[in-house]
Formats: structure tokens, C-alpha cells, sequence
């Protein structure tokens, strides 16, 4: 497998908007496992799963582990998969995300794949309901198991991807696609560029003062985001 760039796709209100049935699904997963009905929820934009449960436990009162986080992890892909009508009913497709996908496949020796806070099977089904999968090399990601840390994972990423591709993989060859400042931050500590899209609860401002040189109001305009790509994330 060879690749001259890879496209590293944040998922939650850059890809897909899940419209409040993530948090229903989380607190489904949340009691099945603490027993506890979740009455509130730590901070979820640009947080990887492992730290949102960590979190939202505690603010329970709850002391959790490895083991807790994993059987949550598997807890919640149940759910999402057992209520799948409900997040295909609720959530939905970003405009322009399916054509960005579609048209960034198109280019020779680009592989696609995703870094999300979301564990990896969370991700596969949200991305598989809304048709937005068939462009994803699922086996280069990163996701909230793998580590604490978004920056992390950014890491994780290009060390998977310089695998799979027989070689190194450098900062300059990869773009981040994201909407929060935790997406920029983490491209930003990796010296990986990155194109900020604000369709999440992040304004432009916000992703610029995180370090995007580079911000979209959203992915409608396709030919834009490929020039952009190609120009290793900068405005052409």
C-alpha cells in the first residue's frame, strides 16, 4: 500500500451530527455498567471516551478503572447497535461530507482514515449509518482506547500509517480534518497541518486562536477542501 498523503478525519460534528442520541446512548452504556443513572456528563467536544467516562464517573462519586472503561467501551457499541434505527433517525450526515470523502478518494495515493475520541466500534457504526465508511482505512486510525490524549492519538496515526505503507510518514504529508480546538491543538503539537471547519459548537475564532491558519465554515465546498489538501493545508 502506497500514499503520498493521509487525511486524518475528526468524526462528531465534523462528519456526522448525532443530535443528542450520543448522550442517550452514553448514559444507557454509563448505567448498565456503574449501576448509576448518569445525571450528568463531563465535557465531550474534543475528549477521547477512556477521559469522558473517567470524568463523568467522578462526578458520580464514582472511582473507575481500565476494566470499567472497557466494559463501557463494549457497553456502548451494544447500544449504538441495539438502537440503530434511533441514530440513523436522529442523527445525520454532515452537508458535504459524503461528496469531501468521495472527492478526496479520487486523488492518486491518498488514504483516508480517522482520529476520534470515539472507540473504534462506536466509529465504525456511526460512520457505516450514514454511508460515509467506504473511503476509510479504519486499520491506520486512532481512537478513544488507544490513548488519554488527542495529541496522542495524532501520533498513534502516522506510526500505524508508516506501517501499513512501508515507510515513514511525515508531519507534511498528512492533513488533520476537525471542528474543535482540541483537533487543532492536536495537529498543531505534531507539526501536522491542519483545516478547521466550524459546524461544531466551536466558532471560527475559537479554532483560530487554538492555531488554524486555516478555517471553513463547513465541508459544502468540495473543490475548495481538495485545493486545500493539496496544498498541504493551506489556502490555495
Amino acid at each position: 500500500m502506497t500514499a503520498f498523503r493521509v487525511i486524518l478525519w475528526d468524526i462528531d460534528h465534523t462528519l456526522v451530527d448525532m443530535r443528542g442520541i450520543g448522550r442517550d446512548l452514553s448514559a444507557q452504556a454509563f448505567e448498565r455498567v456503574t449501576g448509576v443513572p448518569m445525571r450528568q456528563q463531563a465535557k465531550i467536544d474534543g475528549i477521547t471516551e477512556s477521559v469522558i467516562f473517567r470524568e463523568t464517573a467522578k462526578l458520580h462519586g464514582l472511582a473507575t478503572d481500565r476494566g470499567d472503561f472497557e466494559r463501557f467501551a463494549d457497553a456502548l457499541a451494544e447500544a449504538h447497535i441495539l438502537r440503530h434505527a434511533d441514530v440513523r433517525e436522529q442523527g445525520h450526515a454532515l452537508p458535504g461530507a459524503s461528496a469531501a470523502l468521495d472527492a478526496l478518494a479520487e486523488l492518486p495515493g491518498v488514504a483516508q482514515t480517522v482520529v476520534t475520541g470515539n472507540v473504534r466500534a462506536v466509529a465504525e457504526i456511526k460512520l457505516q449509518t450514514f454511508g460515509l465508511d467506504r473511503n476509510i482505512t479504519w486499520g491506520i486510525g486512532a481512537f478513544g482506547e488507544d490513548d488519554d490524549i488527542r495529541a496522542e492519538l495524532v501520533r498513534i496515526a502516522l506510526k500505524r500509517a508508516a506501517t501499513a505503507f512501508g515507510g515513514a510518514v511525515e508531519p507534511a504529508d498528512v492533513v488533520l480534518i476537525g471542528d474543535t480546538p482540541a483537533d487543532v491543538e492536536a495537529a498543531v503539537q505534531n507539526e501536522v497541518p491542519v483545516v478547521a471547519v466550524a459546524t461544531g459548537r466551536s466558532t471560527a475564532d475559537d479554532l483560530r486562536e487554538a492555531g488554524a491558519i486555516c478555517v471553513l465554515p463547513d465541508l459544502r465546498d468540495t473543490a475548495l477542501l481538495v485545493s486545500i489538501v493539496n496544498n498541504q493545508g493551506r489556502l490555495p
